[in-house]
């Protein structure tokens, strides 16, 4: 009996130190985030999607038994929609990411000819590519480059910012790989993009 009451504490410091630690990238609400700034940057007129429906996973549950069983499921009950909510959701809410956001679409309507011409394309890796530099103009082409250099510099800036606002900088890559896959999910018209393996294509 003694070893089963001392048992409890010990499971709830276990459980609550896993809930707690394996804290995973929020992919579905990162993607959610950015399709809100990608949507912003090229000032698309495609309507905004709602963010899906969230389940209602809250449950009552009824312990009954030993008074530490009971206080165990009021612990877990506490900390595991504590974790949930950690994973729900990231900002992008900052003075420093909202000056990125700022410097990404004032350059956009230098960008877009380019984009439009073929000349640069969103790359599979988040970036703004050099895809066919003859299909801009020669006297423009050292600016499309300068173009092309800063923009991705901001890029680089904004996943940067973006994981360590959230208290995760190793979330960078992931940040990433969302928004590469969104950049070409909201290329507008007429935009160059690569697929997955390379090959370039025109929306």
């Amino acid at each position: 009996m003694v070893k089963r009451i001392v048992s409890f504490p010990l499971m709830a410091l276990a459980l609550a130190a896993c809930v707690t630690i394996n804290i995973y990238f929020p992919a579905a609400a990162a993607e959610e985030a950015a399709r809100t700034i990608v949507r912003d940057v090229l000032q698309s007129d495609q309507p905004e999607q709602a963010p899906p429906a969230k389940p209602d996973d809250k449950q009552s549950h009824s312990i009954h038994g030993h008074p530490l069983a009971v206080a165990f499921g009021v612990l877990m009950e506490a900390l595991v929609p504590a974790a949930e909510a950690a994973q729900a959701d990231i900002n992008i809410n900052t003075a420093a990411i909202s000056a990125i956001r700022a410097s990404m679409q004032k350059r956009q309507s230098s960008l877009a000819p380019f984009y439009q011409s073929g000349a640069i394309g969103f790359d599979n890796k988040g970036s703004v590519s050099l895809r066919d530099l003859a299909a801009a103009p020669l006297p423009q082409r050292n600016q499309v480059k300068k173009l092309v250099a800063d923009e991705n510099a901001d890029r680089d800036k904004l996943y940067r910012e973006i994981a360590r606002a959230n208290g995760h900088p190793e979330w960078e890559a992931d940040v990433r790989s969302t928004f590469a896959k969104v950049w070409v999910q909201e290329a507008l018209k007429g935009y160059w993009y690569q697929d997955g393996g390379g090959n370039w294509k025109q929306r």
